[in-house]
């Protein structure tokens, strides 16, 4: 028998299938994901939980030509699945495959591109506006996940759009258990009641005439009461109504039949609605269901068992952040922690469990957890705020004003810097190097391994001066020794890992584990290249750096971050304003493009920062490796191609430095 999912090409297909058929399609759906996300890995649960959801949207409106807006779109694999792209599905989050988010670019059934929370009800009220502006008429619907409600910039879209009395439907997916009991009889029928058509044409009509009697305004303002007393009795939308939106609901997100209904009859109301559904996370896959947190993001797993597959040697950089910041707490009580809604994924689990009084999970709000990390400075604590590369972005304000100006000592943990892999763009720290080290007051380090990292906890939490920023990839390291007490690293000053005398690389963080890799290789030709560990990216070890001048005319600068004003440009810098002139510099690091989702080996190769492009690299930049190997000049250009080179006494740079 030929399975339904396999004559559902496109949403409408869906529209023409028979009522019969909706469920057995809605499992089909779920055993499809499973079975592809526990193969590659993906983000799981959030999309099991909307798959009746996305399906009745597709059933009810015409994508296309009506955006859906899927926020933050970890929820979004059931629509990749119905807009065409089911055959090709086994390569989400692949290299040069699907992306793991609502990508316009990959079909126009993704009307915004989504990898950051809280932003689809802002997006989606901008298209309202160009939708008005225009004359067009079609419908514009914002899907936001209860998480992502955490975030301010959800509510400033639901004001101002509200405010705006625009036609707009914001979908409100909640899969928090507190609330389901609200999923009844009683719920069902105010639904059905405020949804229906005969009963709108009638509340219009009596609000119509009550506006024609003796004391209409007073009679209607008594409606308008009694109105919102029974919504707020039966239904927790009283707030949104506030906001200007009518509130519908809560739905049961997995009734379909019912999520079909009261989307045909709210598709035609005018004004800003908001329709609140109800799910359950995991919705189908027992583990899932059980454990939705450890099934939101997921790597390859067993099915009949819910056990990743295979294990990582060492153990994460966040687990190491995470049992660090433990031990540093038990002995100093001004420690807290701050996350925002990535106690899990930043390791401040730990804290959370230890020490649950000084852990505080504000939610998806960056720039209220940046400025609170400032309130609890300024009295006298010493907050550690853990938040990924990318997300810091969207506080960078707050980091500037409420932080540094203020100079108060505020330590970040930035988890997931560099490249991330399969998330992709919107998850690859690539800029944090650039955008922290020219905020005054700001000292910025990136360890090269765990010890390194325990290390730089303990000199942050020490240090007396500002804010400290540590920066520090995904993935695994090697496990500490046993019993090891961690130590303080003088501010800004960089390590010596291996001597050379044909020339140096100097590298940031994980990049050096990668350089001393190339400069082994290296000197298996013939070619001693010394290596430094920088560790700080602000300050500089400007002795060190003077002291290279007189050994080596050239160098390499190596770092997985944007080159454009990252560690190889504070070199640079440098060098311009103090160095003798003649220094030679090349630049390796991210090019100035959005760097695609992929296995991360496999970038680092295409980029030419994997050891082998260093190899060549070195060999081009180097005069001894000349005489030793021929240079393959079209690998050179691949890795010229994301690498910018330099004259240390052409360097430009803007006025004269304050240092004397």
């Amino acid at each position: 028998m030929e399975s339904v999912l396999s004559t559902i090409s496109g949403p409408q297909d869906l529209k023409s299938l028979p009522a019969e058929q909706w469920q057995p399609l809605a499992d089909e759906i779920r055993e499809f994901i499973i079975h592809y996300v526990s193969q590659s890995g993906g983000h799981l649960a959030a999309s099991l939980g909307v798959v009746e959801l996305t399906m009745a949207l597709h059933m009810v409106f015409d994508s296309p030509v009506d955006r859906i807006i899927w926020d933050v779109g970890h929820q979004a694999y059931a629509h990749k699945i119905l807009t065409g792209r089911r055959d090709r599905f086994h390569t989400n989050r692949q290299y040069q495959g699907l992306s793991g988010f609502p990508t316009p670019n990959e079909s126009q059934f993704d009307s915004f591109g989504v990898g950051h929370a809280s932003t689809s009800i802002s997006a989606g009220y901008g298209m309202v506006c160009a939708r008005d502006l225009v004359g067009g008429n079609y419908h514009v619907i914002a899907v936001i996940g209860d998480g992502a409600m955490t975030g301010g910039l959800a509510f400033e879209g639901l004001n101002n759009a509200g405010a705006s009395g625009k036609n707009f439907l914001v979908i409100l997916n909640d899969n928090r258990m507190s609330i389901s009991q609200n999923v009844g009889a009683l719920s069902k029928y105010f639904t059905y009641l405020i949804t229906d058509p005969r009963f709108n044409r009638l509340k219009r009509d009596v609000w119509n005439l009550t506006g024609k009697l003796p004391k209409g305004e007073e009679i209607r303002r008594a409606v308008q009461q009694v109105d919102a007393g029974l919504k707020a009795m039966l239904t927790p939308g009283l707030l949104f109504e506030r906001l200007g939106f009518r509130y519908i609901g809560p739905v049961d997100g997995h009734d379909l039949d019912l999520m079909v209904k009261v989307l045909r009859q709210i598709k035609d109301l005018k004004g800003p609605l908001f329709l609140h559904v109800i799910t359950k996370k995991g919705k189908g896959y027992r583990f899932a269901e059980e454990n939705a947190t450890k099934f939101h993001g997921v790597g390859s797993f067993e099915t009949t068992t819910g056990k990743s597959n295979g294990t990582k040697k060492g153990v994460s950089y966040s687990d190491v952040f995470g049992k660090a910041l433990c031990r540093l707490a038990r002995r100093n009580k001004s420690i807290v922690a701050i996350t925002a809604a990535m106690a899990d994924g930043t390791g401040l689990v730990h804290m959370q469990e230890q020490f649950p009084d000084r852990f505080f999970d504000v939610g998806i709000a960056e720039g209220h957890a940046v400025t609170m990390a400032a309130g609890l400075a300024s009295q006298g604590f010493r907050p550690v705020v853990a938040i990924y590369s990318t997300f810091l972005q969207r506080a960078y304000d707050h980091v500037i004003h409420d932080v540094a100006l203020q100079n108060l000592p505020v330590v970040f943990a930035l988890d997931r810097g560099g490249l991330v892999g399969a998330d992709g763009p919107t998850h690859h720290g690539s800029f944090d190097l650039s955008y922290l080290r020219h905020v005054p007051n700001m000292v910025v380090m990136a360890p090269r391994s765990g010890v390194e990292l325990e290390d730089m906890l303990t000199t942050a939490l020490s240090y007396q001066g500002g804010p400290v920023a540590i920066r520090y990839p995904r993935g695994n390291t090697e496990l500490s020794p046993q019993n090891r007490s961690s130590r303080t690293i003088p501010i800004g000053k960089s390590e010596w890992i291996r001597q050379g005398s044909d020339g140096v690389i100097l590298a940031v963080g994980r990049m050096v584990e990668t350089a001393l890799k190339a400069a082994e290789r290296l000197a298996q030709e013939g070619l001693e290249v010394a290596v430094v560990n920088a560790r700080f990216v602000k300050p500089l070890d400007e002795a060190l750096l003077m002291e290279l001048t007189e050994k080596f005319p050239r160098w390499i600068t190596v770092e997985d971050n944007v080159v454009q004003g990252g560690f190889g440009s504070a070199v640079l810098e440098f060098l311009a304003d103090f160095a003798p002139k003649g220094t030679q510099v090349l630049r390796l690091g991210l090019p100035d493009y959005f760097v695609p989702h992929g296995d991360e080996a496999q970038l680092f190769r295409d980029l030419g920062l994997d050891d082998q492009g260093l190899v060549l690299a070195a060999r081009d930049m180097f005069p001894a490796a000349k005489k030793i190997i021929p240079v393959d000049f079209r690998m050179i250009g691949r890795v010229r191609n994301h690498a910018a080179v330099a004259n240390g006494n052409r360097a430009s740079h803007n006025g004269k430095s304050a240092r004397k």
